[in-house]
């Protein structure tokens, strides 16, 4: 009787965490309300300094979860070479729900400094601009090695300061961060190539592809975003809700990307409806599309890319530099909640439509071994991710299926060794617990 009894509570917390699994501090996400962002479930858990000399070290090829208050400026530090692009990136996941306001400036950014305060550069911040809801945002800071570079271009030790801006009358909550540092090694001597970015390159899109779409689920975060190929894809989309895939780009690729939202009964009019963001491999946004909806059929689309090339890096424009390395490209998609209220809270046609244009070339000379990044160049954790997420999304009949087997599980025990089912015979049904318990 201890055996089932033991079996019992170790089978109903076995569905307990079931039903828990995916749900973090502050993101568990009510009935009727978008999911939590998928955090990377490796990730180290550490609290950033509000003073420089308390901050924590970061370490390259590492991903971190943190947190920040409104008006919060946080220290952390990393260590960095003389030779080595380094790349911070900061996703500040706010609560969701229709009663969480955030303002046209809320956001927050990410500044890479020396230990004497300058700015390495490249800093970036992500506000939630025109498309005034709450969603997961990505701002990151670069630290570019530059023969005649003037700040942070040696060795030794760095600040990374994050930094949250949240109007009075924006929702005070706290917000989750999610930290990834990368590194990319410098190019062999004598093998840098060209030190300026293109001034032109072939920016016509091509004809959007059509046929029969393929079915793809998006993710919630990065770390579990749908696994796209060049093609169509259709997906569903709520309110509120924001859908992550990603598509591998390599060297001289040149990537096009849209998302068309379906037709709806309803009237109204809902500006910036539809956000379509584009981020590189190291999670530095890129390049936005809106659209209004209507009820009407919509797409939003990025501004297109120039083909991945190393001197890329040195544009001061955002969709230019970003395209600086191979690996995946994401595209995070949301839904305002606002659609809501005009056309019903329910799942709303989505279709990606993704062209890589270009044949696939060499990598650059590095110093050394090539660097992969994005979500497939670390499988095993990617595929982690997403099995918690396959678990967090069971949904509650299945988790009640499971329940009831349990159940009968025990209820046979009780009675004896569980039978072995024999071809023909059906044994009779049991439902409910064990009368014991």
């Amino acid at each position: 009787m201890k055996r089932q009894r033991s079996l019992g509570r170790v089978a109903l917390a076995a569905v307990a965490a079931v039903c828990s699994v995916g749900a973090f501090p502050g993101q568990a996400a009510a009935v009727g309300e978008p999911g939590p962002y998928a955090f990377d479930h490796h990730a180290t858990t550490v609290a950033g300094a509000v003073a420089s000399t308390d901050a924590k070290q970061l370490k390259a090829g590492s991903t971190y979860r943190s947190s920040i208050e409104p008006g919060g400026q946080l220290y952390y530090q990393v260590e960095l070479d003389a030779a080595s692009d380094a790349y911070v990136s900061a996703v500040a996941v706010p609560r969701l729900g229709p009663q969480e306001k955030v303002d046209y400036a809320d956001g927050i950014k990410v500044s890479l400094q020396d230990l004497k305060g300058n700015s390495c550069g490249n800093d970036n911040d992500a506000v939630f601009g025109s498309a005034g809801y709450p969603r997961p945002i990505a701002a990151h800071a670069t630290r570019t090695v530059k023969k005649d570079g003037i700040f942070c271009q040696s060795a030794g030790p760095y600040y990374v300061l994050i930094e949250r801006t949240t109007k009075a009358t924006s929702a005070q909550d706290e917000w989750g961060l999610e930290i990834r540092v990368d590194s990319e090694p410098g190019l062999k001597s004598g093998s840098a190539g060209p030190t300026e970015a293109p001034s032109s390159w072939p920016s016509a899109s091509p004809v959007p592809p059509a046929g029969t779409a393929q079915r793809a689920e998006g993710g919630t975060g990065f770390n579990d975003a749908a696994a796209l190929k060049p093609g169509v894809w259709d997906d569903r989309i709520k309110p509120g809700q924001t859908r992550f895939y990603r598509v591998p780009v390599g060297w001289g690729q040149q990537l096009f990307a849209s998302a068309d939202l379906g037709s709806s009964t309803g009237s109204g009019f809902v500006a910036s409806a539809l956000s379509v963001q584009l981020y590189n491999p190291v999670r530095s946004a890129v390049s936005t599309g809106y659209t209004l909806y209507d009820g009407k059929p919509k797409s939003a689309a990025p501004d297109p890319l120039p083909p991945v090339a190393y001197r890329n890096r040195y544009s001061v424009r955002d969709e230019v530099s970003g395209a600086r390395m191979a690996g995946d490209y994401y595209l995070a998609v949301t839904l305002s909640p606002d659609v809501a209220k005009s056309f019903g809270e329910k799942g709303y046609g989505l279709t990606l439509r993704m062209s890589v244009k270009g044949t696939e070339g060499p990598p650059p000379a590095y110093a050394g071994a090539v660097p992969h990044y994005g979500t497939s160049a670390g499988e095993s954790a990617g595929h982690g991710a997403m099995r918690l997420v396959g678990i967090a999304g069971i949904s509650a009949g299945t988790v009640l299926v499971l329940g009831l087997g349990v159940w009968r599980l025990l209820a046979r025990r009780r009675a004896g060794t569980v039978p072995v089912e024999q071809p023909g015979r059906q044994s009779p049904p049991q439902y409910g617990p064990p009368s014991a318990w």
